[in-house]
Formats: structure tokens, sequence, C-alpha cells
């Protein structure tokens, strides 16, 4: 099978690429903390999530691919490929970006919730920036995805992936703010959640669950 879409099959291996590395780093911090990054978190509503989201991360993969080789046909909303790879470049430039987090991050990456974690509190570097960079930076990649290959079903995996990451977003702060109370309502104040509306300039060091 040949590619009949570039800028599609291009895009779907930065998904991959970008997926990959998130195993990697599960992989990873299990070697070092003895914990899979809360993989599969311990809460229920983080496992039951989980159910939706892991599905749609391999729909998010598998159809540019597939479309990209002619296997599974999406009708295009429009199809200009000067748009399509402009999607392709800043998506790049998006991978680079998030790789900049999770070396920030470091040992203290996480993917989910565990009530029992007191998570370091990180607000340097992105996280001074805004408070869910990575979240911020997938969202960013999934519109990309959905630029690249304008189709119904990839703009539905693109809008659930937002929705999730938008409410894991919501549930992670709630977590930070019983874990690190009135340090964690300063920081949410200075900081915007995805959109940078000041620069944290910290007193004490910190983290994240992102």
């Amino acid at each position: 099978m040949s590619v009949s879409d570039w800028p599609a099959f291009v895009i779907g291996l930065i998904v991959a690429f970008y997926w990959g590395r998130v195993l990697k780093l599960v992989i990873k911090t299990r070697r070092l903390t003895g914990r899979a990054a809360n993989f599969f978190p311990p809460e229920t509503l983080g496992r039951v999530l989980r159910i939706i989201w892991y599905p749609n991360v391999a729909a998010w993969i598998c159809l540019p691919l597939l479309s990209a080789i002619g296997v599974f046909a999406t009708d295009r909303l429009w199809y200009w490929p000067v748009l399509a790879w402009s999607a392709v470049i800043l998506a790049l430039v998006d991978l680079y970006l998030t790789m900049i987090c999770w070396r920030k991050m470091g040992k203290d990456w996480r993917m989910g919730i565990d009530p029992n974690e007191k998570n370091t509190l990180i607000i340097t570097g992105p996280y001074a920036l805004v408070r869910h960079p990575i979240y911020a930076l997938q969202c960013l990649l999934a519109v990309l995805t959905f630029v690249s290959v304008p189709s119904i079903w990839i703009g539905i995996v693109a809008l659930v992936q937002i929705v999730l990451l938008q409410w894991e977003a919501r549930r992670e702060e709630r977590h930070m703010v019983r874990v690190h109370g009135q340090t964690y309502l300063d920081y949410m104040r200075q900081v915007g959640r995805f959109i940078p509306r000041g620069l944290y300039r910290p007193t004490s060091s910190a983290s994240s669950t992102e």
C-alpha cells in the first residue's frame, strides 16, 4: 500500500511517536519510583475515564495513518495542502515543546491522580507560564491533527481528547489544592490553566501531577 496523503501520514507518525514516548516515560517512572506514573490510576473515576481515553488515543494514532494509505476512507471537510503541511510543522514544534515539559517534570511526571501521593509542586520553567503546559500542548496537537486531516471522525476524536484533558486538569487541580493548600491557590491565581496570563515567581520549591 502506498501513501496517498503525506501530511496525514506524517502527523500520524508524530502522534504515534508522542504516545510511544508516553509509554516509555511510564516504564522509566516505574523503574525509578516503583510506580507506573498512574497509567492506571488507583482512584475509581480515573480508571473509568481510561475506558474512554485509551481507545480514543488509539483512534487518534490510527485514523490519520489509515487515511494516509487509503485503508480508512474519510470525507474531507476541506483539502488545502499548504494548511495541512503548516499543521504538520506546528505539530513538530508542539512535540518539541512537550518534550521540554517532560524533561522539566523528570521523575515527578504523572498521567493520573493517586489520592495518597504527595506530588512535588513544579512551578518553574514552562509551569511558570501555564499550570498545565503538557495538556495545553496536547490539546493543540489534537487540533492540528484535525486541521491536517479534516474529517468528521478525527474531529470527534480531537474533541473527546480536549474535553477529557479539560476535565482531568480540573480534577488534578483539586487534588493539588488538597496536597499543597494555599501555595497552590496562590499559584492558580497568578498562572492561567492553559493560556498564559502572568509569570509566577516561586518563593519555594514545588510539583504538578501533569
